[in-house]
């Protein structure tokens, strides 16, 4: 709720400034502060509240994103051809100032896994603890590293189109194309995680390594022949990073209740955002440096899309992420409500009997 105020405040005071560095404060700091206030105890207590079917919730959740690219995009350019770029600002601040009410209907639940006394010293209220955790400290570097290159096309993907030939309204088409496949692809992989065919660990590296080759192949498509040409390759690139990057999403938040306990969920999804973030603030700018360098985007995606491999890499070393050679016993850890260490889905078990079961351990 607080987090809704301060993100329209920020829309609010931006739109009455008089320099660049007013849009600073307003946008970057107090709205920033307010969406990063939005964000983790939303994500966090949307955990909490499903145990089942997790990962689709979180998916479903997060296809608004997908949605809103294309929406807004259309919407924001009329409020700037009617309105200008103040009053499309008071606009953004009215909308935004509606996530107080929705953080309202977020009632907060009492779990198992919760501890008995909240933390009273500033680590354990930030959750620093959780890098104790051998399995968290993986996933945490992992997500830095992913985070580096995971934005670059949301910044980059239109000019980089452009850059290949493409004209106005093709560049916009394949922003489109890869925004679809990132919105439907959050659902399905949000259903598929948890029919528990397969460890949350292994669909976050295999999905993870796929977003970097999606990166790494749209990094390769030659120009285009002219402008009219809607630039087939590219689009098959864009459309593959957007189903890729549009699946790793729910994964990244719905296996952090087995890592953490249900407990920590709320505060390892901020240090998540965090951790993103940081590897968010160098990706988009060493991109436009490379674009610099060597003139085109090419190089720019060929790194960044080398930053999610290696962050899908260190992901293998996570519980359960690589098959190993013999049949696994049940886990001696409790449920992610109540401990860590992703235990084997309970109806894969009862379906298929612990023999028949895919995962191994050497």
């Amino acid at each position: 709720m607080i987090g809704g105020v301060l993100t329209s405040l920020g829309f609010f005071f931006s739109a009455f400034a008089r320099s660049l560095l007013h849009l600073y404060l307003g946008l970057g700091l107090l709205a920033g502060s307010g969406w990063a206030l939005v964000f983790a105890p939303a994500i966090g207590t949307l955990s909490r509240y499903f145990s089942r079917r997790r990962v689709l919730a979180v998916g479903l959740a997060l296809t608004g994103n997908g949605a809103s690219s294309l929406v807004l995009a259309p919407a924001l350019q009329l409020l700037l051809d009617t309105l200008g770029w103040r009053g499309a600002l008071l606009v953004l601040g009215a909308i935004t100032l509606h996530l107080t009410p929705c953080g309202a209907l977020l009632r907060p639940l009492a779990l198992t896994g919760d501890p008995p006394a909240p933390p009273r010293s500033p680590l354990a209220a930030l959750g620093l603890g959780l890098f104790k955790r051998r399995a968290f400290s993986i996933f945490a570097l992992g997500t830095a590293l992913i985070g580096g290159g995971y934005f670059v096309p949301y910044v980059h993907l239109a000019p980089h189109a452009l850059d290949r030939g493409l004209g106005g309204y093709g560049a916009a088409l394949v922003v489109a194309v890869a925004a679809v496949g990132d919105a439907s692809a959050r659902m399905v992989c949000g259903w598929l995680a948890d029919q528990g065919w397969v460890p949350l660990p292994r669909l976050l590296a295999v999905f993870g390594g796929l977003t970097g080759l999606g990166l790494l192949a749209v990094g390769l498509v030659p120009a285009v022949g002219s402008e009219d040409s809607w630039g087939g390759p590219l689009l098959a690139a864009a459309g593959a990073y957007g189903l890729s990057a549009g699946s790793y999403a729910p994964l990244v938040f719905g296996v952090l209740p087995g890592l953490v306990g249900i407990g920590g969920v709320v505060q390892a999804t901020g240090l998540v955002m965090m951790l993103m973030s940081l590897g968010g603030l160098l990706g988009p700018p060493l991109s436009g440096f490379l674009r610099d360098e060597t003139g085109d985007f090419g190089a720019s995606f060929l790194v960044c899309g080398s930053f999610i491999l290696s962050g899908s890499f260190i992901y293998m070393g996570l519980p359960r992420a690589i098959p190993s050679c013999r049949p696994a016993s049940p886990p001696a850890t409790p449920p992610p409500e109540r401990g860590e260490l992703l235990p084997v889905p309970q109806a894969a078990l009862s379906a298929r009997g612990l023999d028949s079961f895919g995962d191994t351990t050497c």
